[in-house]
Order: C-alpha cells, then sequence, then structure tokens
C-alpha cells in the first residue's frame, strides 16, 4: 500500500515544504484542494518544480469557476511542468462556495460537470475528438466552434457522491475522490459505477477509487478520533451531498450532527458524531492502531488509491504525527 497526501495547513510550514517532505517518506501522490487564499494550480507548478517522482493533483477543483478551456490549458501546463505526473481532480463543490464565494448560481451542478468534463477531455484530444484533432462541442451548458485539441493525456478524477454524479464518473472519468462515503459503503457505491461504465462500454477497472481518508494520529488516540468527529461535524452540517452520504449508514446520527451545527452549537455536533461513525469515516489513533485501519481499508474494500486526509481541526502536532505514522515508509 502506498497512500497519497493532500496537503494540509500546518502553521509555519508551507504547502511545497511538506510535497518535498511527503515525496522523500514515499507517498505516492500529493494533492491540493481550493476553496479560498491559495491557486492549487500555481502552487502545483511550483510543487513540480521541487519534486522529481510524486504524482501532483488537484482534489479539487470546481467545475463552475474555471471553463473547460481553462481546465485543459491548465491541465497540459501542469503535465508539461511535472513530467506527466498530473492529475486533474475536479467536483461540483458546494451552494455556499459556489454561490457565496464565486457568485455563480449552483445551477444544474450534476450537468455542468458531465459537460465540463467531456469537454476538457476533448480539449486535451482525450475523447470524441475528430480525426484531424479540432474540437466542435454543442452541449446545453457549453457550446465550442472548432478549435484545435491540445493532444496530452492527463487522467481526470470527479469527486462524486450522488448517484447522477456518480454516472459522470463512470462515462467519463479515469479516477472517482469519493469523500464521507463511509468506508463500509464504498463496495456498493461503486457497484453503481461500475455498472454504469459496463453500460459505456467502459471496463471499470479503468476508474481508479481514490477517497479521502481522514487520518489523524496521536499518543492519546482520544485526540485523533476528535480531529475526526470536527471533521465529520464539519461536512455533514455544511453540505447536503456530504450528509446524505453519511446518512447511507447513520441516518438518525448524520440529523442530529446537522441540526446541532446548523443552530450554531458546532461542539454539540461534533459530539454527535459517535464511534461507529468515527470508525466508518476515518483512520484515527496512536499511530499503530492508525496503520492497522488504513491497511485493513485498502486491503477490504474497492479503495485503490487512498488520499490521507488531515482534518482542519486537527493540532499542528497531530497533523505532523499523521504524516510521519501514516507515510509509506513506516507502514
Amino acid at each position: 500500500m502506498n497512500p497519497g497526501l493532500l496537503l494540509p495547513d500546518v502553521t509555519g510550514v508551507d504547502r511545497t515544504t511538506l510535497a518535498v517532505r511527503a515525496e522523500e517518506q514515499g507517498y505516492e501522490s500529493v494533492w491540493l484542494g481550493e476553496l479560498w487564499g491559495t491557486s492549487a494550480p500555481v502552487q502545483l507548478a511550483e510543487i513540480a518544480d521541487r519534486t522529481d517522482q510524486v504524482t501532483i493533483g488537484t482534489a479539487i477543483v470546481n467545475v463552475f469557476s474555471r471553463t473547460p478551456a481553462t481546465l485543459a490549458m491548465t491541465a497540459k501546463s501542469l503535465d508539461a511542468s511535472s513530467d506527466g505526473r498530473f492529475v486533474l481532480g475536479v467536483g461540483t463543490s458546494t451552494v455556499t462556495a459556489i454561490e457565496n464565494l464565486h457568485g455563480m448560481a449552483f445551477d444544474r451542478p450534476v450537468r455542468r460537470a458531465h459537460e465540463t468534463i467531456e469537454l476538457t477531455k476533448r480539449f486535451l484530444g482525450q475523447d470524441g475528438g475528430s480525426g484531424d484533432h479540432r474540437v466542435t462541442y454543442d452541449g446545453e451548458i457549453f457550446q465550442v466552434a472548432d478549435f484545435p485539441a491540445l493532444d496530452v493525456d492527463v487522467p481526470i478524477y470527479h469527486a462524486a457522491l450522488g448517484k447522477a454524479n456518480r454516472r459522470v464518473v463512470a462515462r467519463l472519468c479515469d479516477g472517482w475522490i469519493p469523500h464521507n462515503v463511509p468506508f463500509s459503503a464504498l463496495d456498493e457505491a461503486f457497484a453503481y459505477v461500475a455498472d454504469h461504465a459496463e453500460r459505456a462500454d467502459r471496463d471499470p477497472d479503468d476508474v481508479t477509487v481514490a477517497p479521502y481518508v481522514p487520518a489523524a494520529v496521536a499518543d492519546d488516540p482520544d485526540a485523533a478520533r476528535d480531529a475526526i468527529r470536527g471533521h465529520v461535524a464539519y461536512y455533514v452540517g455544511s453540505g447536503e451531498g456530504y450528509r446524505n452520504a453519511v446518512a447511507s449508514r447513520f441516518p438518525a446520527a448524520a440529523d442530529r450532527v446537522a441540526e446541532a451545527w446548523q443552530s450554531g452549537d458546532r461542539q454539540e455536533a461534533a459530539d454527535a458524531v459517535t464511534d461507529e461513525m468515527v470508525a466508518d469515516l476515518g483512520v484515527a489513533g496512536a499511530p499503530a492502531e492508525a496503520r492497522e485501519q488504513l491497511q485493513a481499508l485498502v486491503e477490504d474494500t474497492v479503495v485503490d488509491r487512498p488520499i490521507v486526509t488531515i482534518p482542519q481541526q486537527a493540532a499542528d502536532d497531530v497533523a505532523e504525527a499523521t504524516i510521519e505514522a501514516l507515510a509509506p515508509a513506516n507502514l
């Protein structure tokens, strides 16, 4: 097993430095999210320059604030600067981020994801381009007239939760990035992807399952588990898609967490995350315990490429202990 790492915020350590360390520790990939404050592609360009072998990826950039043409140009540029090590991870994000931050209507997110991914692939020359590598596209959201393809092979992963979005993965994507899908539900959720991939004449084995794996390691196991509780509470409380994913296994508990969060009581929301939820939604505990949990997740489920994801709620020392404990060199 060789996990990847979603680069966390650690006080006093920039993410490029963390990426260099992660490569030295044997992580097979490093990923950057993008919500506010840092442009993921800009920082990944710096990381590409400072690393040699580790895969670099966006996990995720949203499909609203960049056009398919911009995403294709970004993918081509990062593929070149990394010598072919780049993965483009996209997703719909949330109503709050798209409407309140980007000032755009969160309109038809699944359709937008489908067309964005399909058109980006065509711009990259990967899917549906004409024989002379020119792209014409007539979608419900995007229309493009006779532009040359860029002819570069960049994998595209999609952070899909609901069934409609998982059909997008099945039909178009090289990988699936689920988040807050309980580990015990991953096989069933991917079976739906596999079924629809086969209907689209695709081999399900061509779809890499690369979930976020919320992880916290500390000498005090309770502190580690509390970091996972805070992580789960934040996502269940602030996003309907995440709430629905958790509710696939924990409907009553997910409702309690969401109600507490939306009432403004963040601590009550975290306290409502049960031990069973922590175990099914994250990796937490002392170093040896956490390593065993991560190993079991990969061995017992459809997971191909786990992405270690350290909660924002984790203290700096917990974040650093987690990176160290779950590094491939220590597994």
